[in-house]
């Protein structure tokens, strides 16, 4: 109920501070589990996905904001999971399998945290690990502006147009037999290959032309 509550009006003020506005919404599966992956160069990022997703989204969330009074409840009551940043968190892990495995969508940031706009850096294994012992479905997504609208040391937001992106759904398959660690990497490099596409063709003004093309990890 909070969550139904929230979006509409979180949603309303972005479209205000931001001309908020979501492209390739039809890559977003209505129903069963969904893994969505996105670049992060915001605190913004979480509830501009969440807003422009045409689904309830969890998301994993730095353990550290749950413990700010207040906001910390409302963050856990609108989805957010906790997540430690120091090393593997296994608590973490299984919370997000719960969600998908409940037919849930999950939001993830395989860069792990903030970066600057329009710079893609090397993923975590995390998201790799979900995608590939799940199976389900992975949507990347470009956030193009939120860095400009409130970037990392910045107290306020400013106004600047938010542009979110989604591509076409990935799938992974863990070989049988096969270096688990070497097969999350090369599903990491393809997740981040999916988005920087992404940002290419929004930059070419291509709109998500290329992200149709869906990517298959070998």
């Amino acid at each position: 109920m909070l969550y139904a509550i929230c979006k509409p009006l979180a949603v309303l003020i972005m479209k205000l501070l931001f001309r908020l506005e979501a492209r390739g919404t039809e890559h977003v599966p209505a129903h069963g589990p969904l893994l969505i992956v996105s670049n992060h160069s915001s605190v913004l990022d979480p509830p501009l996905v969440g807003g422009m997703t045409p689904r309830r989204l969890t998301f994993l969330a730095k353990a550290e904001l749950f413990r700010i009074p207040g906001f910390g409840w409302l963050i856990r009551r609108l989805g957010a999971q906790p997540l430690r940043r120091d090393g593997a968190d296994p608590s973490a892990l299984r919370a997000a399998q719960r969600v998908l495995q409940g037919g849930g969508a999950l939001l993830v940031f395989p860069e792990g945290t903030r970066g600057e706009e329009g710079v893609l850096r090397e993923a975590k294994s995390g998201a790799a690990l979900l995608a590939m012992q799940t199976g389900v479905p992975v949507v990347p997504v470009y956030v193009r502006g939120s860095g400009r609208a409130w970037p990392r040391g910045r107290r306020l937001p400013r106004p600047a147009k938010v542009v979110v992106t989604f591509g076409a759904p990935l799938t992974f398959e863990r070989a049988a037999g096969a270096d688990r660690k070497a097969q999350y990497e090369a599903a990491s490099r393809r997740m981040m290959a999916a988005i920087a596409q992404i940002k290419d063709d929004a930059v070419r003004g291509a709109g998500v032309a290329g992200a149709r093309r869906p990517l298959q990890i070998t």
